[in-house]
């Protein structure tokens, strides 16, 4: 028998309606609330679905914000998990840090993917309302900012847009002055007895991070041993999946641009395909992609 979708949903029936129910035997969903549904009450979604105010009536212009505001949300979630991994590094738990990669990794492909919701909008959509956002751009997004300052690509200067947000520019300083989430793998190597030289071990966090050699011998030596149970050859590899997908994601930002805008300059002020093109080719924790040479 065919069963309703509020059957199948988890969030069906409130605690009390669905305990009374099933005290009674009775599998049906509850469909009485006093007020706004458990389901909507608890994620907010009448709240969600108010932030969209799109400034024109060109059709493309809802689904360009809430592609954007999908991308800042996994921002967050992303955040948290590498946040997570970091401090588990720093603790020398490495078996949590390996399973707070593998969250991030499943939520960076969710991010990635997001790009697709923009993929059919065309030059003509585009700038039938690109004028109303003025010189707002996705360069000024703090939440991505936190991504790149957790990546190691440090820049005190990236904080001054936020100066005139109550608690952002704290939280970016915070980030800015604390070790980021590969620098907190390479303490860890030179914990474990590994060759990191110490300038990579405690130096002024708020540089952003610079390609080492001897970090890359570390790494190979890790590489050496890459047999069942190492754990840090397992953290290697679950660190290039990070930074692939930062790499694929700065591709697809590059291919969205350069498909929508061309070379004409950013909402940002700056030549959004060049700069993004520098970014594309960037590599993220470099070392682990230059031992690949040589190992």
């Amino acid at each position: 028998m065919l069963t309703t979708t509020a059957q199948q949903c988890p969030y069906a029936g409130g605690p009390g309606g669905a305990e009374a129910a099933r005290s009674a035997g009775d599998d049906s969903p509850t469909l009485s609330f006093d007020r706004a549904t458990p389901y909507v009450d608890y994620a907010g979604i009448d709240t969600l679905l108010s932030l969209q105010k799109p400034r024109t009536a060109e059709p493309a212009e809802p689904s360009f914000i809430i592609a954007t505001q999908v991308m800042e949300l996994l921002f967050a979630l992303v955040r948290e998990r590498w946040e997570a991994a970091r401090d588990a590094l720093e603790a020398d738990d490495v078996p949590e840090a390996l399973a707070w990669l593998r969250r991030a990794r499943n939520a960076q492909d969710v991010l990635n993917d997001s790009w697709g919701l923009l993929a059919d909008m065309t030059p003509t959509e585009f700038n039938r309302f690109r004028d109303s956002f003025g010189e707002a751009s996705g360069f000024q997004s703090y939440g991505y900012r936190k991504l790149e300052f957790l990546l190691g690509n440090k820049s005190a200067a990236m904080i001054r847009p936020h100066k005139a947000m109550d608690g952002v520019a704290d939280d970016l300083t915070a980030l800015l002055e604390r070790p980021g989430l590969y620098d907190a793998a390479l303490r860890l190597l030179h914990r474990r007895g590994l060759p990191v030289p110490e300038d990579r071990v405690e130096r002024d966090w708020t540089l952003p991070y610079e390609a080492s050699p001897a970090v890359e011998e570390a790494w190979k030596a890790v590489y050496a041993h890459d047999v069942p149970g190492n754990e840090l050859f397992l953290l290697a590899e679950a660190l290039l999946d990070v930074a692939e997908r930062v790499t694929r994601w700065r591709q697809r930002h590059l291919v969205a641009v350069k498909r929508t805008l061309g070379g004409r300059p950013g909402s940002g002020g700056s030549n959004g395909l060049r700069w993004l093109a520098r970014n594309a080719e960037q590599d993220v924790f470099p070392e682990l992609w230059s031992l690949r040479s040589t190992v």
